[in-house]
């Protein structure tokens, strides 16, 4: 379920910025993804037109949707830019893509450093202490299908 729950608001962060379709070039900073927000109808039209956008947002991202969001927000998170994210620094990423969907989440509370180490040591496959991208990318997609 922990993984559920990080999937759907690692995408609901990713949906506005995968979903752009201009020929303008990618944004990959997190701040573009994190702020973006879905336009708002003009005035007059049609509801059922908006439908399956919506439907479309509410499906499970793919496993190459998840890792091209890992990938764009990547170096945000990796401070000391040695290709691995230390728990502090997975920590920091969860927290704030959970504030996404639950905005009184705090990272000093017991509730979220007790989630964040249980996410954080179901990542972390190889037992190394740090998390690669595939393992982070492998956790965020892993029973879906």
């Amino acid at each position: 379920m922990l993984k559920y729950a990080m999937l759907a608001t690692a995408m609901t962060v990713a949906a506005p910025a995968l979903a752009q379709t201009t020929a303008a070039p990618a944004q990959t900073s997190p701040s573009a993804a994190q702020t973006a927000a879905p336009a708002a109808a003009p005035a007059g039209a049609d509801p059922a037109q908006a439908a399956p956008a919506e439907a479309a947002a509410a499906q499970p991202a793919t496993a190459s949707q998840v890792a091209q969001v890992v990938d764009s927000q990547w170096a945000t998170y990796d401070k000391d830019g040695n290709g691995s994210l230390s728990k502090a620094e997975f920590s920091e990423w969860m927290v704030a893509l959970k504030a996404q969907t639950d905005p009184s989440a705090k990272a000093e509370s017991a509730d979220t450093k007790k989630w964040v180490g249980t996410a954080f040591a179901q990542a972390d496959t190889d037992k190394s202490k740090s998390l690669s991208k595939s393992e982070v990318t492998g956790f965020l997609t892993a029973g879906q299908g």
